[in-house]
């Protein structure tokens, strides 16, 4: 069992918390059965540390104030893994981009959305909320292992996909197409701006058609977690 704060494989799990040594060793953390397992699925497991003995490879026992120098959260986890970060796959038909988004709790809630309504790959700005924040990771639920998810410079990125023949939406709730009346394509890219400024004006200019989400005229506008959750589901059908 480890017991001391001290140790040198939790300091260095501890420097995990920061997302440049994440970076950097290309590891983060998950915490909670769940999350494990699910890293576990994917083969994204490297290491794993609880308060009991488990069945995992690379297990090791810590004691309660050992897992408090390592967790996010306010109260401990049983168990958290440490996981490789996820590889490149090809991106597919379905894209969802992100530009910009900021929150965590957004990111994680449009990830498990895109599962949901069977978007093959997401590519996020690369001013996005970091992917392997724990709060994201958290709000995910555990399909960060199920989407395919990349960052790219999104202007000259957007234009590679317009030279491939992808049909280029992004939304703009002042001047934009309704949602329900869209042709369905092969071939698409959904983007979804940042909370406070939307998409940005050069890629609305390098879009095909901004869309938009019909609503009652006293809303503005929606959560950009909800906004991406009713535009994946109306695209789905």
């Amino acid at each position: 069992m480890i017991t001391s704060v001290e140790n040198k494989k939790i300091k260095e799990i501890s420097k995990l918390n920061n997302r440049k040594y994440r970076k950097e060793t290309r590891l983060f953390i998950v915490e909670g059965s769940h999350l494990v397992e699910e890293a576990y699925k994917h083969n994204l497991l490297e290491s794993v540390y609880s308060l009991y003995e488990t069945s995992y490879p690379n297990s090791e026992i810590v004691s309660e104030n050992v897992m408090r120098k390592v967790s996010n959260l306010d109260t401990i986890p049983n168990i958290i893994g440490v996981c490789k970060f996820k590889e490149e796959k090809e991106i597919g038909n379905k894209i969802l981009i992100l530009d910009d988004i900021q929150d965590p709790g957004n990111l994680g809630t449009i990830i498990r959305s895109a599962v949901a309504f069977n978007i093959d790959t997401i590519i996020l700005s690369q001013n996005t909320v970091d992917l392997y924040n724990p709060k994201v990771i958290r709000a995910t639920q555990g399909m960060i292992f199920n989407m395919n998810i990349i960052t790219r410079d999104l202007v000259p990125f957007v234009q590679e996909l317009k030279d491939n023949n992808y049909k280029i939406y992004s939304t703009n709730v002042v001047n934009g197409k309704e949602i329900k009346s869209l042709e369905k394509d092969t071939k698409y890219v959904i983007i979804m701006g940042s909370e406070g400024s939307g998409v940005k004006e050069e890629l609305q200019r390098m879009s095909d058609a901004n869309i938009y989400i019909k609503m009652n005229s006293l809303c503005e506008s929606l959560n950009v977690g909800v906004a991406t959750s009713i535009i994946l589901y109306e695209l789905n059908k």
